[in-house]
């Protein structure tokens, strides 16, 4: 079987190649990362220490983006596609940040316990950062996030859920909607999720919606606290 995760970064992702240092770059990336970062700055703390986990860090330009603004944190990114990797450890390199922590391979379908061979801490992250993700991939990989934030997470930290979503079952605009169909046509188990769904997931998982922020191109970030 296929892994979910890898068909997001194959098919999905658009990106070229700088044959220099590995470095892949994702024009949604490019247009996402700076209202991510507006986003995180408005609720994560620039002067104290900490630890954030990214789940699908894609090319790395983003996640390299937050770590250069948020020097104190200690930022792990993950991914599970060796080419995404490299270019992670690539900005990393290029970029000379030493809060950045080399990528790991996590696939979420997987029980937390094995993340990172099971080197993670229970209650051990400050906050968890997720993109554009679960609506390019099976259901099961939301089912695995969650679960995995309600173990990995301290209590009151929070999860950065990125992407477009529908909101009480209607789906808006005309763009999404068909956004929706062309993912369901790529893959059946794909497809844009309603707010109200991911919101049991989280509750299920000992975490609540906080906040739901509107984002640029009909996205949204939800921000979820755990408890």
């Amino acid at each position: 079987m296929r892994c979910p995760l890898r068909l997001f970064t194959t098919t999905i992702r658009k990106v070229r190649l700088d044959n220099s240092d590995n470095m892949l770059q994702s024009p949604s990336a490019e247009r996402n990362k700076e209202p991510m970062l507006n986003v995180l700055k408005d609720h994560l703390a620039v002067d104290k220490k900490g630890q954030v986990l990214e789940i699908a860090s894609g090319s790395g330009t983003q996640i390299a983006l937050f770590a250069e603004n948020f020097p104190l944190m200690t930022w792990q990114p993950s991914e599970i596609d060796t080419r995404c990797l490299e270019s992670i450890s690539a900005y990393k390199n290029h970029f000379g940040l030493l809060n950045l922590n080399e990528p790991i391979s996590i696939d979420v379908t997987t029980p937390v316990q094995s993340w990172n061979e099971g080197k993670f801490q229970i209650d051990s992250m400050d906050a968890v950062v997720n993109m554009n993700m679960i609506h390019i991939s099976p259901w099961e990989t939301a089912v695995g996030l969650f679960k995995g934030c309600g173990t990995l997470l301290k209590s009151g930290g929070l999860l950065f859920l990125y992407g477009p979503f529908a909101v009480h079952g209607k789906l808006t605009p005309e763009s999404n909607v068909s956004f929706h169909a062309s993912l369901r046509q790529r893959d059946s188990s794909w497809g844009i999720r309603d707010v109200d769904d991911v919101e049991k997931l989280a509750n299920q998982n000992g975490m609540s919606l906080m906040k739901t922020v509107s984002m640029p191109a009909n996205n949204k970030t939800l921000i979820f606290k755990k408890s």
